[in-house]
């Protein structure tokens, strides 16, 4: 259930970081959970242990938690638009 749940909030997350970032046309409701699911990777990494609080990854649901993972989808997206297209947009 926990990874249905991971699964689930990672592609919301993934969705507003996509709008957010305006790379939504480009990507598919797959794509969309992954960057959501790999942002709360990240966010696990290097975000969590600045602002405090669990990645999602780890079951932990709440408002600090969901914060980190979507600013680390922003930052994956960041990156992967770096390289893409040569500027963060």
């Amino acid at each position: 259930m926990t990874l249905l749940l991971i699964l689930l909030v990672g592609g919301i997350i993934g969705w507003l970081a996509s709008i957010l970032m305006r790379t939504d046309a480009q990507q598919g409701i797959f794509l969309n959970i992954v960057v959501g699911v790999v942002g709360a990777l990240v966010a696990g990494f290097i975000i969590t242990p600045l602002i405090g609080g669990a990645p999602i990854t780890s079951g932990s649901f709440d408002i600090m938690s969901l914060f980190a993972s979507f600013l680390g989808a922003v930052v994956l997206l960041a990156i992967v638009n770096l390289f893409r297209r040569g500027s963060v947009r």
